[in-house]
């Protein structure tokens, strides 16, 4: 049977004791899945640690989990069900969505609706959705965001393994002679696991770290070796590596004729890619190449750790097809240390990939264009029908929007406005929709301005059920708190439009019925054709469902406490039960630059920042790090371009355009730059990364192609620029502006065409307050203070270049109940307090900047350790401690231009 926790350690859904209690969660954010205890009183989360025995993290938290309970307010929370923009009650809202989707199936047939879900929904809200949309509505119409992240590496292990099946451990990454990180940034996407690699390494100092990627990233702090490739050869690379093992012995015959299939096809396609073609198609050196394979040769373990630099590309199920061939030919797999890992983004990628959330799967594993499965899934639910046929896949999904083909669609947890590519085609398509419905916690944003129906849904710390993480170890996502508002859970809110509809086969009652369910699925004659097998779990009463402690599946009679180690016997789920070798050609990427469009664009996470920031763009520890969105480019092209650091940039490709700030970075290739993709319009007019990108997917996987696009630059230059920092909200009209959040309110960064005529005016519009107005003007700078009862409301700089004043002196000013005459003068000069001026955040636990690190590292802190003692930065969450290092490295390079910069500081 598997674990169970103690009954003392979590609470039931309705939380309302008095007594403080520990309840005990998964965290929200990445597909590490890290454990969090949860302190509880009075019906309110109090406190929030990191779980010590849960496996994934052991008490280990990112500065973003470590935030968590900083983002929980109900601002901008969506709590009553809307019609076209009125309240209505739930019967209405239920009602209204269920005639609705009825009589467009009615009249336009079942493939006229679609649903598109998420990875940040439980692995029950999903089981449900697609529940209802292939088993009862009959249409293959479900994908998720999740298509977005993870569906080639999808692709690839099903095509090699015969199942959507990871076959490696977070242990493995400890165990491992050698780790090579490849279109991963681990230190800022996965930074728990990240920590545990740079322990095992500090354990295990003959371990070896290789990083493979475009840009130099905070993750190659712990690399022995860089590899520097040119964007989108990843796939030359590892069939060079291939080539390699087959010339210098590096592979396991025995293996490879006892255990796998197509191997001499494969080896023969790898066999043009000596070390000197792949030099030149990678861009990088001889030497190079020749040392990271020597490596993959001669280590006897081996984890290829990959994410989404490999995965979102136009063939990006052959590049992690390529890394599966290697890791195959060398026998790396099914053993400790070995293996190639795909890393999933969201906290429940996985738990979707297992109920069919998309398109082109049926629920447990099952294949959707296979009629013995169709049957079996239909005999299962005893469902009216049974999608026969795959689904549109996310970005055709909306391309048959767009088309009229399907007329409506259920959006539900995610905004596909910001993250899916061409934005412009993907508002015309919500814009054309006769019916948009979403499902959402919060009220507004870019995706919702389209909804002719919202649904208020929970959040985490109000959801209920459970998620898997990228080793397959489901946990529990306890509520800690009762839903705020009329919220419902996603799996509710389902369950009643389906019976509104007429549908038996949705009486759920509590959340554990569904997981139920599900399970039974996944054991409904299986007969050991597919690993993912839960019926160990399936006859949980709800009391044991709730006390459920993490377990890895399969979970069944063999492995009654879930199992680790997959594949270890050499049987696969192929029909020949042997594991495939697939030969791959090497592709670049689709969207090429040109005369027209020269760069070549990168894009993806930041530290502190998640998805489009809808929980970590409300507190300002998080925003401190990184306030707005970048362009990062070499030294060379921004001297070309005429651009220094902080200047503005118009960004223009084919589908759309983006303005932001530049960042110099000589991490970059030249010709190449690199956006985040968290900014959207509720926090930058002009920072959607995804409106540069053209909808071009992967022909197996239907991934877009979200790490490369080729774009042109120019510098933007505006008349005006104004900070404002404000307590309360505003009514801002302006041509370029960023919001972040502050301890006090927000920051907004504006840039206006044409300088205002009146500062005062426009301040006192803007900010809509009353109260005590001082204003000063020198020259082109203008100042504007608002004070209400001596304490500061409103603050405006005005300038012919971005004003800059240092955050911790306004947050010491704002917080200040009545201001003294020389802190106002302070204020109307743009002056702030020497004492407060430690420069760029780099520690957000503690709050230490970067000018007070390098003061430190000159007076002779020469680690990161040493840093952490004397000013406690990289000492709680660690996600620092990359940057802290980097810091350090600079120091070393050129300490004479450290030191100068602290003087003139």
């Amino acid at each position: 049977m598997s674990r169970l926790i103690p009954a003392s350690a979590h609470v039931l859904p309705a939380v309302t004791e008095s007594t403080p209690s520990l309840i005990q969660s998964t965290c929200a954010y990445c597909g590490v899945g890290c454990g969090i205890d949860i302190g509880v009183a009075d019906g309110k989360a109090m406190s929030l640690v990191g779980s010590v025995d849960h496996p994934a993290n052991y008490g280990r938290l990112c500065v973003k989990g470590s935030n968590l309970l900083n983002t929980i307010d109900l601002t901008n929370r969506l709590l009553v069900p809307e019609i076209s923009g009125e309240q209505v009650s739930w019967q209405q809202a239920t009602d209204h969505v269920a005639n609705k989707f009825s009589d467009i199936i009615k009249k336009h047939g079942k493939d006229a609706v679609a649903f598109y879900v998420s990875g940040q929904l439980l692995t029950e809200d999903y089981y449900l959705a697609n529940k209802l949309m292939k088993g009862y509505i009959g249409s293959g119409n479900i994908d998720t965001n999740s298509r977005l992240c993870m569906s080639s590496a999808v692709s690839a292990y099903k095509r090699a393994f015969g199942e959507d099946v990871v076959p490696c451990t977070y242990e493995d990454l400890e165990q491992t002679e050698l780790l090579l990180l490849t279109g991963s940034n681990a230190a800022w996407t996965h930074p728990v696991l990240y920590q545990r690699i740079e322990r095992a390494k500090k354990i295990n100092p003959l371990m070896k770290v290789v990083v493979i990627d475009p840009r130099k990233t905070a993750t190659c702090e712990l690399a022995d070796n860089f590899v520097q490739l040119k964007a989108g050869t990843d796939g030359a690379f590892f069939n060079g590596l291939l080539n390699y093992l087959a010339e210098n012995g590096g592979l396991d015959a025995d293996y490879i004729d006892e255990f796998t299939e197509g191997f001499e096809e494969t080896l023969k396609e790898a066999a043009i890619w000596s070390i000197a073609n792949v030099a030149e198609y990678c861009q990088v050196s001889v030497a190079e190449l020749t040392a990271v394979y020597q490596l993959f040769c001669q280590s006897k373990s081996a984890v290829t750790f990959y994410s989404m630099g490999i995965n979102q590309s136009s063939s990006g199920v052959d590049k992690c097809q390529s890394i599966i061939n290697c890791h195959l030919a060398s026998g790396k797999i099914a053993k400790a240390g070995c293996g190639p890992f795909s890393i999933t983004g969201q906290p429940n990628a996985m738990g979707g990939r297992e109920v069919g959330g998309l398109a082109n799967q049926l629920a447990a594993h099952l294949d959707i264009d296979n009629p013995i499965h169709q049957d079996k899934v239909q005999r299962f639910w005893q469902s009216p029908t049974m999608a026969s046929k795959q689904g549109a896949k996310a970005v055709e999904l909306f391309d048959k929007i767009a088309s009229g083909e399907i007329k409506a669609v259920w959006i539900m947890a995610t905004n596909p406005v910001v993250s899916l590519p061409d934005r412009d085609k993907i508002t015309a398509a919500l814009k054309k929709c006769e019916l948009v419905v979403v499902s959402d916690c919060v009220e507004q944003n870019d995706t919702l301005a389209f909804a002719d129906v919202k649904l208020p849904a929970t959040p985490w710390l109000e959801k209920n059920g459970t998620v898997t993480n990228s080793e397959r170890r489901i946990s529990r996502q306890r509520n800690a708190v009762s839903p705020a508002g009329q919220a419902k859970h996603d799996w509710q809110i389902i369950r009643d439009v389906a019976q509104a509809m007429g549908f038996d086969g949705f009486d759920f009652e509590d959340v554990s019925d569904v997981f139920k369910e599900y399970t039974q699925l996944t054991a409904f004659e299986n007969n050991g054709e597919r690993l993912l097998d839960l019926s160990g779990l399936s006859q949980l009463t709800e009391q044991e469902y709730h006390q459920l402690a993490p377990i890895q599946w399969p979970v069944n009679e063999q492995y009654p406490q879930g199992c680790a180690r997959v594949y270890a016997e050499g049987k696969f789920n192929t029909q020949s039960t042997k594991a495939q070798f697939i030969a791959v050609s090497p592709q670049l990427p689709i969207q090429r630059t040109s005369a027209e469009f020269p760069f070549l664009l990168n894009s993806g996470r930041m530290r502190d920042q998640w998805h489009t920031m809808t929980r970590t763009g409300k507190t300002s520890k998080l925003s401190a790090h990184t306030d707005k969105p970048y362009l990062y480019l070499h030294p060379k092209d921004a001297k070309d371009l005429a651009v220094q650091d902080n200047d503005m940039i118009t960004i223009n490709a084919k589908t759309g355009q983006a303005i932001t700030h530049v960042k110099i970075d000589n991490q970059q290739r030249v010709g190449e730059c690199f956006m985040p993709i968290h900014w959207n319009k509720s926090y930058a007019s002009h920072g959607n990364v995804s409106a540069l990108y053209q909808s071009i997917v992967d022909p197996i996987s239907g991934q877009a192609e979200c790490k490369q696009g080729a774009v042109a630059l120019s510098k933007k230059i505006y008349q005006q620029y104004v900070s404002v920092h404000t307590t309360s909200d505003v009514n801002l009209s302006a041509d370029f502006w960023v919001k972040s959040a502050a301890i006090y309110g927000d920051v907004y960064q504006v840039a206006l065409h044409q300088p205002t005529n009146d500062a005062l005016l426009w301040s006192q519009k803007t900010s809509g307050l009353s109260g005590e107005w001082l204003t000063f003007q020198q020259g082109e700078q203008c100042y504007i203070v608002c004070l209400q009862a001596g304490k500061l409301a409103f603050l405006a700089y005005f300038s012919s270049g971005w004003p800059e004043i240092e955050p911790s002196w306004l947050e010491h000013v704002f917080s200040t109940e009545t201001l003294a005459f020389a802190t106002i003068q302070s204020l109307l000069l743009g002056i702030s307090s020497e004492e407060f001026n430690q420069g760029k955040q780099v520690c957000s636990c503690f709050n230490v900047g970067e000018k007070t690190i390098n003061k430190a590292i000159g007076q002779g802190c020469s680690s990161v350790d040493a840093l952490g003692e004397k000013l406690q930065c990289g000492t709680k969450c660690g996600s620092c401690k990359p940057e802290l290092a980097s810091l350090i490295n600079q120091y070393q390079a050129a300490p004479i231009a450290v030191i100068t910069d602290l003087a003139v500081s």
